[in-house]
């Protein structure tokens, strides 16, 4: 997922060119709401995203086509035995658009990173560090990017540190450096997924959980994405194999002048999501949907132009071009990102009455087995191909109410977005693992459990830990 097809439009590009337009509709459309909340501009969203849906399945694999024919028979079982199915499915149809709201948001300031000669030379001094500082070097700055550029991160960095690694003539060398460097970048990434505002993560997680808002979950989060990546570094250390190696020359540049681009672009973002949230009193997704695309155009304003091109036509030729080809490149992961929030949320609403059939009361469960099954369910899921957005969806809405099952809302968001940090380093469905796998010419199964088995089960069991702490502290 979230690997942008990139093969050439035949006949229909022109249609499929157009359709770009209406995700960043959808962004609009949501932001409206966020900030007004009038469900008109939601109910608009929705429409628009489904149409999106709706011509780009004409052109994604058959995998993806297979979630829409799901989502259509959930949508018959609803109508046929529930007599307010109307009102779930538009609101089913809601979440599935601000899932591709959110997504085409980011999507944008990645369009700037890339072409931002400043943050590639940032990836380029991370990778050239000295074998001792390398691994630690990546994932701190895999964190960094990663709270950027998301999935971006991994193919920036990837890209950059493969190419520092072919230098080697030992091609044993070359691999074990290879799977090092993509291990600290992949560990760096799911990091992220633990705390940060911009990630589908928090921010879905926060939607289903009751009580829940980021700026109670953010410090315990931080901790969260700390421990993964100290945990990470002392496995390296204690499994790298250490080989005699050609002597290269040393990074001399200071790391604060280094990465003062990076640094300094996650402040501006960070801190207007964090103004936006608290000054303005908008949801998180809303500061994100709202302030990510303007700092990316900025930004794209003030990047060089092409010789002989002004500033304002080279801004429009990349809004279009980020419209009417990128937008358009992304039309599977869209679907399935749709679709994942679509089914997760009307499939909650026809299996909660099932399971209150049955007698479950999950009450009676002690709220410490609840917290820990969190940190555990969403890797396990994602083993077996479920997406988490589906599994967070589909799962957190069954449980009762964290009040009722005396749980700070808190301590469950932990619980969950640890989980999701775990699939998101293991799962082989997942972009992160494929990313990796295909920089580092081996399988997504390799390059998920096999490189990163030992550390889900040590970082699960910390986290699990602290989950739980946070449960008999909070």
């Amino acid at each position: 997922m979230f690997l942008p097809d990139r093969s050439r439009l035949s006949d229909r590009s022109r249609l499929f060119a157009l359709t770009g337009f209406l995700p960043a509709g959808v962004v609009l459309l949501m932001v409206a709401f966020e900030y007004t909340g009038q469900s008109g501009f939601a109910m608009a969203a929705s429409v628009l995203g489904v149409a999106a849906v709706a011509i780009f399945s004409l052109g994604v694999k058959a995998s993806r086509v297979a979630f829409v024919f799901i989502a259509l028979a959930l949508v018959v079982w609803a109508a046929l035995t529930r007599a307010d199915w109307g009102a779930a499915t538009v609101a089913a149809t809601q979440r599935g658009a601000m899932v591709i709201a959110l997504f085409t948001a980011l999507t944008a300031i990645r369009n700037a990173a890339m072409t931002a000669p400043e943050i590639v030379e940032c990836g380029r001094f991370l990778a050239r560090q000295r074998p001792g500082l390398r691994y630690t070097a990546l994932t701190i700055g895999g964190h960094l990017f990663a709270l950027i550029l998301i999935y971006g991160s991994i193919s920036l960095l990837g890209t950059l540190a493969t190419e520092s690694g072919s230098q080697d003539k030992d091609p044993e060398i070359t691999r074990q450096r290879t799977r090092r460097m993509m291990i600290a970048i992949q560990r760096g990434f799911a990091s992220t997924l633990c705390w940060s505002p911009l990630g589908f993560s928090m921010i879905i997680t926060i939607a289903v959980v009751p009580g829940a808002s980021w700026s109670a979950a953010a410090l315990p989060g931080i901790a969260s994405a700390l421990m993964m990546m100290v945990i990470g570094w002392g496995l390296d250390a204690l499994y790298k194999t250490r080989r005699p190696v050609q002597p290269r020359p040393q990074e001399t540049e200071r790391w604060l002048i280094q990465l003062r681009p990076l640094l300094l672009l996650l402040t501006i973002v960070m801190a207007g999501v964090a103004l936006l949230h608290f000054a303005a009193g908008v949801e998180i997704i809303g500061a994100v949907m709202s302030l990510v695309p303007v700092v990316a155009f900025v930004w794209i304003a003030l990047q060089d132009p092409p010789a002989g091109q002004s500033r304002g036509a080279h801004l429009r030729d990349r809004i279009l071009g980020f419209i009417t080809r990128e937008l358009p490149g992304y039309r599977g992961e869209m679907v399935l990102l749709f679709m994942a929030g679509f089914i997760g949320s009307l499939g909650a609403y026809l299996l909660v009455p099932l399971v209150q059939a049955q007698g479950l009361d999950l009450t009676t469960l002690p709220p410490w087995v609840i917290v820990a099954a969190m940190v555990w369910i969403i890797p396990i899921t994602g083993q077996l191909g479920m997406n988490p957005i589906l599994a967070v969806s589909l799962l957190v809405p069954i449980l009762p109410a964290p009040e009722v099952m005396g749980i700070p809302p808190t301590a469950l968001v932990i619980a969950i977005t640890s989980g999701w940090a775990l699939s998101g380093a293991t799962s082989p469905f997942t972009a992160s693992v494929m990313l990796a796998a295909s920089l580092g010419g081996v399988s997504p199964l390799r390059a998920g459990l096999g490189w990163n088995g030992v550390y889900i089960l040590v970082a699960g069991a910390v986290l699990t830990g602290w989950s739980l702490l946070l449960l008999t502290v909070l």
